[in-house]
């Protein structure tokens, strides 16, 4: 089966840089959006070299976002409804998986909910029904995504249509990541609110690589 075409929006940042790693790596076509096309130019070329795969791009987000059939939103939440906006007329059609976690610095290691209830309600809000919005990645560390291996640690994938979780479930099993369906997209708020916990733990304990979480008794089933 031939492997969708893939957009990191933000693939910049730290975590999107993490995931954009894994699915060179995994032999993906990927696309890594920035705000400055420039830059999303460079963070590709780099990453080519660095995986050796002739599959990378980088471009503005709107136009990384109108090149893929799959889109993964990596951006901080404060950048989060302003992203969304200005690529909703590039998604229309398409899965979108958000990896926003309500995180409002300093206290980011508190949990701090928006109005909406969640950063997933946040994106619902923005993007309307023309999309199939998924969540997840949000209790995964950059720094684990970015290394090589098994990351020791489960994704949780998020949404109402179950077909299109599969496909991201599927597409993060071929990361070395263990996926998992977490139900729809109104159990997104738990893991959103699990990342301020890790962060928690991640101080308290000095947790260097980040702490995450494996779901027990799967074995068993």
């Amino acid at each position: 089966m031939k492997k969708p075409k893939l957009s990191v929006v933000g693939g910049t940042g730290a975590l999107g840089s993490g995931l954009a790693i894994r699915l060179a790596r995994a032999g993906f076509d990927v696309t890594i959006g920035s705000r400055d096309a420039e830059r999303a130019k460079l963070a590709a070329a780099d990453l080519a070299r660095a995986t050796g795969s002739d599959s990378v791009r980088g471009d503005d987000n709107i136009s990384s976002a109108r090149q893929a059939d799959i889109v993964f939103v990596t951006v901080p939440f404060a950048s989060q409804r302003a992203t969304l906006a200005d690529i909703a007329a590039a998604v229309k059609g398409k899965i979108v998986v958000d990896t926003t976690v309500p995180l409002v610095p300093p206290k980011v290691a508190r949990v701090q909910l928006p109005e909406e209830g969640s950063a997933a309600a946040v994106a619902a809000s923005v993007l309307g029904g023309d999309v199939t919005l998924l969540t997840g990645y949000h209790n995964v560390s950059a720094h684990k995504l970015s290394s090589e291996g098994e990351t020791g640690c489960d994704v949780l994938i998020f949404g109402d249509d179950i077909g299109a979780r599969e496909k991201i479930v599927e597409i993060t099993n071929q990361l070395g990541v263990r996926g998992l369906h977490g139900g729809p997209l109104a159990n997104s708020v738990a893991a959103e609110a699990m990342t301020s916990l890790l962060i928690a733990i991640n101080k308290r304990y000095k947790v260097k690589e980040g702490a995450g979480i494996m779901i027990t008794g799967l074995e068993a089933e």
